[in-house]
């Protein structure tokens, strides 16, 4: 009897405790529902900004960007002296590209110049320094920045200027280099030489995301995670603007992207234009038709480059004439497309019904994703490169050498591409490289050469060459290898419009 009666005293004691430990747990869940990150205002959510701080811009190009805080940021003539870390500096007239106009910036990291115009124009008449990274080099600084490590290494960029350093960060009026990169620290491991490269912390990082909630908790949409998504978690203070201000719970904690713990300000943005920096649209057999020539030449190229892809490949398309390739892949294979901005499972460009600004490709162009496909940030896209996930890559080329070095990203003075994720994607070891490039530049000089006159993106590192002539194979230690001619080319054609020389294979044909 007893003993019933003390279980019974315990059953109401637990009870007791549980009624107690639920009604804490609801007081505290109504004072958190209390407390606000949520700014009222982009000007009060920048509050704080001074001269010569360094902000973390995310975005990709105009898709994602935080369009309103960069407007309050031009709005503030005070703030000057700025270093901008983004991977490019968006149009000359939206984005980052109107600090530019108001010169506020004074130095840009970034990975890509691009067709801004006025962003080129800075750089080389020495108004603006510009470091140029890898953009999976940037990426990954940006997230061991906000995982609180110092450093890493990598194999990007080994034997390029990255490595010797020199790159031009600032001209003179002259155009004399007034202050170059330094040369990276290097360490061998398996064998293999990697370069070492700094985490990046921002006294500011300012994103955009889809939705968010007063605890700053984010959900980005489609590739609109880009840089968006590490840059959150690497300023020292980091402002979130949001389309869509959702309350404290409606969000599933397996849905959030990044957890309020790294957002210390929230705002819902005032406007939202969301352009489009290049609007694509899927062409129709009688508009392919009706294309100018260089274009026709251009599509002939890829048409052969797109009879690489195997069933079940991943493979990621560089920017320019590499990615018109999706839309001749072989409709009886599946290939998955990787795009660096954080696309798997890439379609082909959208028709007018299909377009949305937070779909985007690395040519920030407007794409689809196909049944399947997935969409995640910059600096998982350039681990999935890095860790030797692609099966092949397909780039454009300024030149090639015999031995297979790339130049694609610069030609000193006068153009300014920037890297890209080129250099990432040439130095993964297992992904077979493919550079589809005209034969010979508009001047007639031959772009397939016995030495690069140009800065390298990669050092030995294309598996093959596809022209509107012809198609090479680089063979490791032996040079080059003709496979294929284009129909109405010949052997000594070949030889009279190539510097280098190459071998001849003996079922060598006529096959596109």
């Amino acid at each position: 009897m007893l003993a019933i009666k003390r279980q019974a005293l315990a059953t109401a004691k637990r009870a007791l405790l549980s009624t107690n430990a639920l009604s804490a747990i609801a007081t505290r869940a109504a004072s958190r529902a209390h407390y606000s990150k949520l700014c009222k205002s982009s000007d009060e959510a920048i509050e704080g900004i001074k001269s010569g701080d360094k902000l973390l811009i995310g975005g990709f190009g105009l898709c994602g960007i935080p369009e309103n805080l960069l407007k309050a940021i031009a709005r503030r003539k005070d703030i000057q002296q700025l270093t901008a870390v983004s991977n490019n500096a968006g149009t000359a007239d939206y984005g980052l590209g109107t600090l530019l106009q108001s010169r506020q910036i004074k130095r840009m990291i970034s990975s890509y110049v691009g067709e801004n115009q006025e962003f080129a124009r800075q750089y080389l008449g020495g108004e603006l320094e510009v470091e140029l990274l890898p953009q999976g080099t940037i990426s990954e600084r940006v997230r061991c920045g906000g995982a609180g490590i110092p450093g890493f290494y990598t194999l990007t960029g080994v034997g390029t200027q990255v490595e010797t350093g020199g790159i031009p960060i600032k001209y003179g009026k002259d155009g004399k280099i007034l202050i170059g990169s330094e040369p990276r620290e290097t360490k061998v491991f398996n064998g293999r030489k990697y370069l070492l490269e700094e985490g990046i912390v921002g006294d500011y990082a300012l994103v955009k995301a889809w939705k968010g909630d007063e605890l700053g908790n984010l959900v980005f949409k489609y590739a609109a995670s880009n840089f968006n998504a590490p840059m959150a978690t690497a300023g020292k203070i980091t402002v979130a603007e949001v389309e869509e201000i959702v309350p404290v719970g409606e969000l599933k904690p397996d849905e959030i992207h990044i957890p309020g713990i790294h957002v210390h300000r929230i705002l819902k943005g005032e406007v939202y234009e969301k352009r489009i920096e290049r609007l694509t649209l899927r062409r129709t057999a009688e508009e392919e038709g009706n294309l100018p020539e260089s274009m026709k030449q251009r599509i002939h190229i890829i048409k052969r480059a797109a009879r690489e892809f195997k069933d079940g490949m991943y493979a990621n398309l560089g920017i320019g004439m590499p990615v018109l390739a999706s839309n001749y892949i072989d409709p009886n294979i599946t290939v998955h497309l990787q795009s660096e901005n954080g696309i798997l499972g890439m379609g082909p460009f959208p028709t007018p019904e299909e377009v949305d600004a937070d779909l985007v490709n690395a040519g920030k162009e407007s794409v689809t994703v196909l049944p399947g496909g997935t969409c995640f940030s910059s600096d998982v896209s350039f681990g999935m490169i890095r860790g030797n996930r692609l099966d092949m890559t397909i780039l454009g080329g300024m030149q090639v050498s015999s031995n297979g070095d790339l130049s694609n990203w610069v030609v000193p003075g006068k153009i300014i591409k920037g890297m890209g994720g080129a250099m990432d994607l040439v130095a993964a070891p297992k992904s077979f490289v493919v550079v589809a490039m005209t034969h010979n530049a508009k001047n007639g000089e031959p772009k397939i050469l016995k030495k690069n006159t140009l800065p390298l993106t990669g050092v030995k590192c294309v598996d093959r060459i596809i022209t509107d002539k012809c198609v090479f194979d680089v063979i490791p230690d032996k040079g080059l290898l003709l496979r294929e001619l284009s129909y109405g080319h010949t052997v000594d054609e070949i030889r009279a419009c190539t510097d280098s020389d190459f071998a001849v294979a003996s079922d060598v044909a006529e096959t596109y």
